[in-house]
C-alpha cells in the first residue's frame, strides 16, 4: 500500500474521516500496549491554544543544534502528511510511514479497537521515532490535552503555551474549563510549564492537586522585550529563568519566527529545556543558532516581493488579534487585501473582528468538507460586524489567492489567514512549498 492508500484507509475508519474527533485514551492505550511501545528517550509534550507549533519548532531546532537526533510530531499538515512526522528537522519518507501504519493496523485489528485518524497517526509517529532511535521526542497535543491521544505518552516536561477559547464544543465554554483540559498533560512531580500571562485558576489548581512542579511565565521564567519599530527589534531580548535557586539571564538575538508573541514561545521552550537539563543538556552554542534558524510555515510567514504576502494559520480571536498587531508593525502599505477561509465551528465573528478597519478588500473563500464555512457566510459576518472593506467571494482558497494576487498593486500586501486549509490553498496557488 502507498501512503495515499494508507491515509485513505485511515480516514475511512471514522464516519467523519480526517475531521472525526472522538476524545479518550482507552482505545489508544489498548493499541499502544499491543504494540509494546516503550519510551526510550526524553519526551517533551506541548499543548495550548496558540503558540504550540512555534514552541515545538524552537525545541526541535535547538535540540537538533545540540547534536541530538530529535523526533517531532505536530499537526495538522499544510501540503503533505509527512510534515507531521519529522526526524532531524526533515519530514520522514513514505516508506517509514507506511511501515509504521502497517504495524499500528496489525495491533489495532488484534486488539479490536477503533481508532480515529489522529489516534492512528499518533501511534504511528512513535513507531517511526522508535525505529529511528531518536534521542529526544517533541510531541504536540492535537486537541485539549487530558483526553488527547498524545497524552498516553509520559512527558519528562509538559508545556502549555496559552489558554484561549477554541474547540469549545469539546473542551468547554470558558477558559476555566479549557484550562483544566490543557492541564491534563501535567504529571505529578514533573516540570509543568505555562506561558500564559494569566493562567486560569483551574490550571493552577490541577497542577497543585497532582503535585506537578509548576513553573509560570513572569514568576519562574520570562523575557524582557526590546524596543521594536517598523524595521524590527532595535536590540537583543533577554531571557531569564529561576533554576536551582539561582537566576539565569541570557541576552539573545531575535528568534527566527516573526511576531512579538514569539518571545513567549521561545522563552517557554528555553525554560522547558532548562527543566530537563540533567536528561537532555543543551548549551548556548546550540540555543543561539537554534532560535535564530527556526523556521515554520504559516506563522506570520512573510513571503518577500511585491506585493508582500503574509501567511498565518491563526483561526481564533486570540491568534487573529496577534496577527493584527503584527500587521500594524509591518510599516506602510497602500492597501491590505485579506484571503480568509475558516471552519464553521470556529468563533468566526470574534476572529474577524480583530481586523476591523484594517482590510481594504476581503477575498472570502469556501473551505471544502463538512466543517468548512462558506464564502457567503464569511461575507455576511464581515458585513454584519461593520468591519469595513469590499468583499469578494470565491469557491476556494486557491481561487481567492489568485484573485488577490491579480488585484493587489506593488505597494499593497496580502494577508492569508483563518485555517491551515486556507494557507495550504494559497501556497498551492502560488506554486510554493511550505
Amino acid at each position: 500500500m502507498t501512503l495515499t492508500d494508507w491515509l485513505t484507509r485511515i480516514e475511512a475508519m471514522h464516519p467523519k474521516g480526517q475531521a472525526g474527533i472522538e476524545l479518550g485514551l482507552e482505545r489508544v492505550r489498548l493499541v499502544k500496549e499491543r504494540l509494546g511501545q516503550r519510551q526510550h528517550c526524553p519526551v517533551i509534550t506541548v499543548g495550548g491554544t496558540n503558540g504550540k507549533g512555534s514552541t515545538c519548532a524552537y525545541l526541535e531546532s535547538i535540540i537538533g543544534k545540540a547534536g541530538y537526533r530529535v523526533g517531532c510530531y505536530t499537526s495538522p499538515h499544510l501540503l503533505a502528511y509527512n510534515e507531521r512526522v519529522r526526524i532531524a528537522g526533515a519530514p520522514v519518507g513514505d516508506e517509514a510511514l507506511c511501515a509504521a501504519f502497517a504495524k499500528v493496523e496489525a495491533a489495532r485489528l488484534a486488539s479490536g479497537a477503533a481508532l480515529t485518524y489522529f489516534e492512528f497517526g499518533t501511534l504511528a509517529a512513535w513507531e517511526v521515532f522508535a525505529a529511528a532511535g531518536v534521542a529526544a521526542a517533541v510531541l504536540e497535543i492535537g486537541l485539549g490535552g487530558r483526553l488527547d491521544a498524545v497524552n498516553v505518552y509520559e512527558p519528562d516536561v509538559a508545556v502549555v503555551t496559552t489558554v484561549a477559547l477554541d474547540h469549545t464544543d469539546w473542551l468547554g465554554a470558558d477558559r476555566e474549563a479549557i484550562g483544566f483540559e490543557k492541564a491534563g498533560i501535567f504529571r505529578p512531580g514533573k516540570p509543568a510549564l505555562c506561558a500564559d500571562a494569566a493562567p486560569p485558576r483551574s490550571l493552577l489548581a490541577h497542577a497543585a492537586a497532582i503535585g506537578a512542579d509548576l513553573r509560570l511565565l513572569g514568576r519562574d521564567f520570562g523575557f524582557t522585550q526590546p524596543a521594536v519599530d517598523a524595521a524590527g527589534p532595535r536590540q537583543q531580548w533577554q531571557w531569564w529563568c529561576q533554576s536551582g535557586g539561582r537566576l539565569l539571564k541570557r541576552s539573545l538575538a531575535w528568534p527566527g519566527l516573526r511576531g512579538t508573541a514569539q518571545l513567549a514561545n521561545a522563552a517557554v521552550a528555553l525554560a522547558a529545556l532548562e527543566a530537563i537539563g540533567d536528561k537532555l543538556p543543551v548549551t548556548m552554542q546550540a540555543i543561539r543558532p537554534g532560535l535564530i534558524e527556526t523556521e515554520l510555515a504559516g506563522r506570520f510567514q512573510v513571503i518577500p516581493g511585491r506585493p508582500a504576502i503574509v501567511l498565518d494559520v491563526g483561526h481564533n480571536p486570540q491568534a487573529v488579534q496577534a496577527l493584527a498587531g503584527n500587521l500594524d508593525g509591518m510599516g506602510f502599505f497602500e492597501r491590505t487585501h485579506a484571503v480568509v477561509g475558516m471552519l464553521a465551528d470556529k468563533d468566526i465573528a470574534g476572529a474577524l473582528a480583530a481586523l476591523r478597519g484594517r482590510i481594504d478588500v476581503w477575498h472570502t473563500a469556501t473551505l471544502s468538507g463538512p466543517r468548512g464555512a462558506s464564502a457567503d457566510r464569511l461575507a455576511a459576518i464581515i458585513a454584519e460586524g461593520g468591519l469595513g472593506g469590499r468583499v469578494v467571494c470565491h469557491a476556494s482558497p486557491a481561487e481567492a489567492m489568485r484573485a488577490a494576487a491579480g488585484e493587489a498593486g506593488e505597494s499593497d500586501r496580502i494577508a492569508v489567514f483563518g485555517s491551515f486549509y486556507t494557507v495550504a490553498g494559497a501556497l498551492a496557488a502560488l506554486g510554493r512549498k511550505p
